[in-house]
């Protein structure tokens, strides 16, 4: 029996929100250092597409996938905004949005795990 791939993903999208709060977090420590440049992360969607996870049909009707690359967390830096006269571009507003876009997605992250545990506890229940 293979492994149940949502549990996976679900450990694929916390490890990539950690990544992204301890960015975030940087960010912020460094507001005030001279010439600190902001940094991000690449968005999940983009990493989520180089992953090997693959669908599994137990059906002939049932849709497939096909495999991409192995899932990475870079940074990114292409979404600069605008330098202060110190030439720092941490904008502490943007990075507290990212704050809570994070916690708002690992909240989300923990709900679908709990619940899906909760599913196959029922399940085994029967």
């Amino acid at each position: 029996m293979e492994g149940i791939h949502l549990f996976d993903l679900a450990e694929r999208q916390a490890r990539w929100l950690s990544v992204r709060q301890q960015t975030v977090a940087s960010n912020i420590a460094n507001a005030n250092t001279p010439g600190f440049k902001a940094s991000d992360v690449v968005p999940f969607a983009d990493t989520l597409q180089k992953t090997q996870l693959t669908m599994v049909a137990t059906n002939p009707s049932h849709l497939t996938d096909t495999p991409a690359g192995v899932a990475t967390v870079e940074l990114r830096r292409d979404q600069v905004q605008t330098e202060s006269y110190s030439g720092n571009t941490v904008s502490l507003e943007q990075e507290l949005v990212k704050a809570g876009d994070v916690n708002r997605d690992y909240s989300l992250n923990t709900s679908i795990v709990r619940a899906f545990h909760q599913m196959l506890l029922a399940a085994l229940k029967e």
